[in-house]
């Protein structure tokens, strides 16, 4: 990402203040307390890795523990906590994959130790109330299962959490270490109109979307209007650099056969003649849309993605 930009997400989002000052009262109201990058941390990059990483130190400082009610939570307005939480979602798709996981991971850590400090205290709730809500609801434009997982991997095992609840986090981490960036992602035989099979590996281009869909589905046709009318788009696929594989892994075949004529041609249209995509639960397609990016060995690049992510990766991506 550009290094203006970063910086410039930066002064808007965070006002430095320094680390480590207590509050006279400790049981006032106060802001939301903003981590200050090191004046040495020139460059952009660097400066958004501190940030994603400590961002929530002051806040979850177990040595200063703020009352806790239905507006405040550690001292802070519910609803100024909320954007702050925005704000890091924001920060942490500048960094590097690796980064953002861990950066997760020490939210979790942070928050735990909070609750074992205080019980009264509601961070911890609230805290996984918007992790969800950001980084794994569907709707969120921040949602990210790669990111969510190390959160959820810790609410399935948290001795804070009720036992009745534990299965489900278990099975929330389960789908989200499905098809992860980095990784291969699952194959899967396909079907096209005439019924003649392909799979997935046996598509050969640089890169390959995965686009799930339905027919009828109006976001779905957004993002078809939207790939088919891109020049760049249709470059990529006619030199092969690209392929799309639009599959329908739902039951209503002759639904999916009367919207055959809004498929681009030069995609491959097919559905999942075994219904193994989601029953075997090969991939955790928990919303139509979902769109995946795939190099040529199919490792997955981005999982889930929104939109407006994958357009702007083709975009910049050489022809």
């Amino acid at each position: 990402m550009n290094k203006g930009l970063i910086f410039s997400i930066i002064v808007i989002v965070l006002t430095s203040v320094s680390c480590g000052q207590r509050q006279d009262n400790a049981f006032e109201q106060r802001p939301f307390p903003q981590v200050s990058v090191p004046s040495m941390m020139t460059d952009g990059q660097e400066a958004a890795s501190f940030l994603a990483e400590y961002f929530w130190d002051e806040f979850t400082d177990t040595e200063k523990l703020y009352p806790c009610d239905t507006a405040l939570v550690n001292g802070v307005k519910k609803t100024e906590l909320e954007q702050a939480y925005a704000n890091w979602t924001a920060i942490l798709d500048m960094v590097p994959h690796a980064e953002a996981v861990s950066a997760v991971e020490r939210l979790f850590s942070r928050v735990s130790a909070m609750e074992s400090k205080d019980t009264s205290s509601t961070v911890f709730e609230v805290i996984t109330d918007m992790t969800q809500k950001y980084l794994y609801d569907p709707n969120s434009p921040f949602r990210n299962e790669d990111f969510y997982l190390p959160f959820v991997q810790g609410l399935s095992q948290s001795p804070y959490v009720p036992e009745e609840m534990k299965p489900g986090y278990e099975y929330d981490a389960r789908m989200c270490a499905l098809n992860q960036v980095g990784t291969k992602a699952a194959d899967f035989v396909f079907c096209d109109r005439n019924g003649r099979r392909y799979s997935l590996y046996g598509i050969d281009a640089d890169h390959v979307i995965l686009f799930f869909s339905n027919p009828g589905c109006t976001a779905c046709k957004q993002i078809i209007d939207g790939l088919n009318s891109s020049p760049h788009v249709a470059q990529m696929l006619s030199d092969g650099s690209l392929a799309v594989l639009n599959i329908y892994i739902d039951t209503d075949l002759a639904e999916w056969r009367k919207y055959m004529p809004i498929y681009p041609e030069n995609w491959y249209n097919g559905y999942d003649p075994d219904f193994v995509i989601r029953t075997d639960v090969l991939y955790n397609v928990r919303a139509i849309p979902s769109l995946y990016l795939l190099d040529r060995d199919k490792t997955v690049l981005m999982k889930d993605v929104p939109q407006d992510e994958l357009f702007r990766w083709l975009q910049n991506i050489p022809s």
